[in-house]
């Protein structure tokens, strides 16, 4: 099926109409203006040699320019690589390394480590945004290059998208044109978006939680996102309450829920305006829920993966009180089974690993047929999750059927933690486990064993991390054992481990 561009359709539909307002700036953009912008941009590219097929990547907090640049690469062809700016110069030479963009946007607050990057990683051209000033971005807006529109099928890639992988080594998701449409579709009815739809956008748009939960289905309605460069939760909860801005729609992960609700503005901030708030990302505690929902909030909860587009289960706002901690039931276009370990499809109530397919699933892992291989059973993903569904159809997300932990929204998978924790050459065992964290739901803990006669200090562990890993990534608690649990086979039991260091009153952690 032909791919439609949807910024000509509504520049089309409703020109005047705004589509983005950058909070931070204050600027806005008609649909006419974004529908403008993306095709300049589009000539820029072109100019630059970028043709079908071709990578362009973005490291950038939150700004219209990723829709811009979305947009440019429907109309050429070119396929979009968001960066997570948390990242470390090592962390992204891979991610370069693996996509080879030919052009990397960026913001002027990275401008270090991108040039770093266009140095490690062959990048041809490097193009700054600058805020604060008139930048190379908009001069190259308006020198109005030329471009030949590329024809697409839904079936073309649209971005490749990198979520960490239990290797060690992140894994470039393939999202598609048809993926972010079925993604509108899934998302758009369940959560009522319209062209009288206002979102407040919090989460970071190289996360498919903030590209597409919901900006891009607003995008597609024709309604109205407001973008936070970055999420501060008073800032946050006084857009939410301003009756000038009208926000009818917002998505977060769980921590920025609990940080607002935490802020001492929140019993006075007036969300009657608020019409859906969609929570999901990690397992969201009911302590949250109910703060929210007594304050008269439509919280719906819901489940996905970046493989997934990622809208895969959704729970009806009908549904969110009866059914508090259920992630819904399977999206519109979207089929799921629970099974067990044989790949049997198991009855309502027994837990099983989750498997998904449909439309809105990635074709696979860019240049990475090993793991696309891996990841599939025929037609259908594994998600490496554990559920269960109730006999009404309702699904819950037990734990996470892998090592993966999840803190403050972003998945982290041990491998590539102990992989950077081996470069010390003290330490001759490393583990990484997830534990409860009150802030962010989960944090790594290391637990490491010496070599014979070596030392280490806990403050130097972790200082290693955070000098070769994101942040979110660090473990926040270090652990010297004589030797880690292994089984026959010599793997690790972490079961074991989580016995020994989380207390047994805690929530489990796979």
């Amino acid at each position: 099926m032909e791919y439609f561009d949807w910024a000509a359709k509504q520049a089309d539909t409703r020109p005047n109409k705004i589509a983005i307002t950058d909070e931070a700036s204050g600027q806005q953009f008609t649909y006419a203006r974004l529908e403008q912008r993306s095709s300049q941009l589009a000539g820029y590219l072109a100019q630059q040699g970028v043709s079908k097929g071709d990578r362009v990547a973005i490291l950038s907090r939150n700004s219209p320019h990723f829709f811009e640049l979305e947009f440019a690469c429907g109309k050429i062809g070119c396929i979009g690589v968001p960066l997570n700016w948390r990242l470390t110069v090592p962390e992204l030479e891979y991610i370069l390394g693996d996509c080879a963009p030919k052009v990397l946007i960026y913001d002027r607050l990275f401008a270090e480590q991108a040039q770093e990057l266009q140095r490690r990683c062959d990048v041809d051209a490097l193009l700054a945004i600058d805020f604060d000033d008139t930048d190379e971005y908009e001069a190259a807006l308006e020198q109005n290059h030329n471009y030949a529109e590329e024809p697409l099928t839904l079936d073309d890639v649209a971005m490749v998208m990198y979520t960490s992988g239990t290797t060690g080594h992140p894994k470039g998701a393939m999202i598609t044109h048809g993926m972010n449409f079925i993604n509108c579709v899934n998302l758009g009815i369940p959560t009522r978006i319209s062209p009288a739809t206002v979102q407040l956008v919090v989460l970071p748009l190289f996360h498919t939680g903030g590209l597409n939960c919901y900006a891009n289905p607003v995008l597609h309605a024709g309604g109205h996102i407001i973008l936070m460069r970055e999420f501060e939760p008073g800032a946050a909860l006084r857009l939410l309450g301003d009756p000038k801005l009208g926000v009818t729609h917002f998505f977060a992960v769980p921590a920025p829920y609990q940080f607002m609700m935490q802020h001492p503005e929140f019993a006075n901030t007036d969300l009657s305006r608020l019409e859906i708030a969609g929570v999901g990302g990690a397992p969201c505690a009911e302590a949250i829920l109910a703060g929210w929902t007594e304050r008269d909030v439509a919280m719906i909860q819901g489940w996905g993966m970046t493989e997934t587009s990622p809208g895969g289960i959704g729970l009806d706002a009908d549904d969110a009180a009866r059914k508090i901690g259920s992630a819904g039931k399977p999206l519109m276009h979207t089929q799921i089974k629970i099974v067990d370990d044989a790949g049997d499809a198991l009855q309502p109530g027994a837990v099983g690993e989750l498997l998904i397919r449909g439309p809105n699933i990635t074709p696979g892992y860019w240049n990475n047929p090993e793991a696309t291989a891996k990841t599939f059973v025929g037609d259908w993903l594994k998600t490496g999750d554990a559920a269960r569904m109730d006999d009404e159809g309702f699904v819950y997300i037990v734990d996470r059927w892998k090592d993966m932990y999840i803190s403050g929204g972003e998945n982290v998978y041990p491998a590539e933690i102990e992989d950077v924790l081996y470069q010390l050459p003290a330490i001759a065992e490393a583990a990484i486990i997830g534990v409860p964290d009150d802030r962010w739901g989960e944090t790594g803990k290391a637990v490491l064993v010496l070599k014979p006669g070596q030392a280490l200090e806990p403050d130097a562990v972790i200082a290693h991390c955070l000098a070769n890993l994101a942040k979110f990534k660090v473990p926040a608690s270090v652990e010297f054992i004589e030797a880690l649990p292994r089984n026959a086979t010599g793997k690790v039991l972490k079961r074991v481990l989580r016995e020994r260091f989380v207390d047994a009153s805690a929530p489990a952690i796979s």
